[in-house]
């Protein structure tokens, strides 16, 4: 979608109208809004520009009187046209290059919340970050203060990444049993970067990803885009039901399983010990390798989770995911994949293809956070917090949504799963919600038939946000009802 970064200026001789033509002829003859692009609604566009809707539709009417764009209020508006057919016919048809490009585009509900997420004036009950409020500033501080005399030219790193952020990460790995050298990491931008890493490096065209249903995956255009199938396999109390998976392997392409054990994203289940073994064996004897994303691992609050896949692991077949960007800072961009050495070197060459490397000051900040002991301090402050905010939200979904939704209690993790008891349209509430400056997950997205269910995080927004959106979501939903 357009975005835009400009208001007319009240102060001008020229009328607010005359300054919304001249903006927008502008944005569409220098080919910033090109043509065969669709221009936003006019209530984001007069929210925006901060006018009445009736200023807006008459600049328009202008606009469309000149045959620069074309289209209804409701359906929207497209650029059709530069001011003069020379322009026209000179400037690159991005829309078309835009349409056929490899890469799927986002969901219009993922595009929708990602889009708005920097908006401060959205309640965002959909993010999974930490919230402002706990960020470690003053530990932070220190930090960065320390690994000055650290940084050297800041010049390339080995492929695998920086060899004091793989030993941290060692000894860190060491405290949940799993036991690795340097040789077996990866340093990746993000877990997400990982996951993409390890589908292009390791499958094909025609592969099979198994993953939870619902999934966080099944909100990605990702595994489409490589022309890979997404295989979902149910998911009760335990995680995932794993007898499921044998029949449905096929023969003739490579196959993965994708899974999150701990604090699941979205239904926030942990995978219990039992399940996890069962897991582990159906892997093993139909030679299935298995991505494990503990990316909120480090998020329990009343007990540790049960021990991890790759702990268990005694023949090197589970690729281990991880990251700070859920118990850190998402910014720092810095997860990691562990694996056999054949493999690492592998995504290794992958990325130095990509990007040569993820951030080295970012490294050389979460070695220094890892190796001085201030990141184990900071996770038990997270975890207290997250133990408010999880007792604060489940005492307002008691108080206003138990009489027409159900939910279970996380243990971790940042979300609440929540499903209506009675099947509404979540794409409506949704809007309405969108409309009302209210971000949350609808089900959908992670699966087609949660439909009827929702995510919410209690892990970014304010207490008093969180009181605010929630109480109000909950009579969007009674009123759909």
């Amino acid at each position: 979608m357009i975005q835009i970064d400009w208001k007319p200026d009240r102060h001008k001789h020229d009328s607010i109208k005359k300054q919304i033509i001249d903006h927008m002829r502008e944005k569409i003859n220098t080919g910033t809004w090109p043509i065969g692009s669709k221009l936003p609604s006019q209530r984001y566009l007069a929210e925006k520009f901060e006018v009445n809707r009736s200023t807006l539709i008459a600049a328009f009417d202008v606009l469309k009187g000149d045959l620069l764009i074309s289209g209804q209020g409701k359906s929207g508006m497209k650029i059709i046209a530069a001011s003069t057919p020379l322009i026209t016919m000179s400037q690159t048809k991005w829309q078309d290059y835009i349409e056929e490009g490899i890469h799927l585009p986002n969901y219009k509900t993922i595009k929708m919340i990602n889009d708005s997420d920097p908006d401060t004036k959205m309640l965002r009950l959909s993010s999974g970050e930490a919230s402002p409020e706990l960020f470690p500033t003053q530990y932070m501080n220190e930090v960065l203060a320390s690994i000055t005399n650290d940084m050297g030219h800041l010049g390339y790193e080995w492929p695998t990444g920086m060899r004091c952020l793989q030993e941290a990460l060692c000894d860190h790995l060491k405290k949940k049993d799993i036991h690795v050298s340097p040789q077996n990491i990866l340093i990746v931008s993000g877990a997400l970067q990982g996951f993409q890493l390890i589908t292009m490096g390791l499958l094909q065209m025609g592969s099979t990803v198994f993953v939870e249903k619902p999934s966080y995956l099944y909100s990605l255009q990702i595994l489409q885009t490589l022309g890979m199938r997404r295989v979902g396999i149910p998911v009760d109390k335990d995680g995932i039901i794993s007898r499921d998976i044998p029949s449905q392997i096929p023969k003739n392409h490579a196959s993965i399983l994708y899974t999150i054990p701990n604090f699941q994203n979205p239904t926030g289940t942990v995978m219990s010990l039992e399940r996890r073994k069962e897991l582990l064996k159906v892997c093993y004897d139909s030679k299935l390798p298995i991505i494990e994303d503990d990316v909120y691992g480090d998020l329990w609050i009343d007990e540790e989770p049960p021990k991890s896949l790759k702990s268990m692991d005694e023949i090197g077949n589970v690729l281990y995911v991880g990251s700070v960007s859920k118990t850190l800072s998402p910014g720092l961009r810095i997860g990691w994949v562990v694996g056999p050495e054949t493999v690492i070197n592998r995504l290794a060459d992958i990325k130095m293809q990509m990007d040569y490397g993820s951030s080295s000051v970012s490294q050389l900040i979460v070695a220094k956070w890892l190796s001085s002991g201030l990141y184990e301090k900071h996770l038990i402050e997270v975890r207290k917090e997250l133990k408010k905010r999880r007792d604060f939200t489940l005492e307002l979904l008691e108080a206003h949504y138990s009489d027409f939704a159900t939910w279970d209690v996380p243990m971790g993790g940042s979300y609440i799963w929540i499903t209506l008891k009675e099947s509404l349209s979540m794409y409506k509430i949704f809007e309405t919600a969108f409309q009302e400056k209210i971000l949350f997950n609808p089900g959908y997205i992670y699966e087609s038939a949660s439909n009827n269910a929702l995510r919410i995080s209690y892990s970014f927004a304010s207490y008093a946000q969180l009181k605010d959106g929630l109480i109000r979501l909950a009579d969007i939903i009674r009123n759909k009802s």
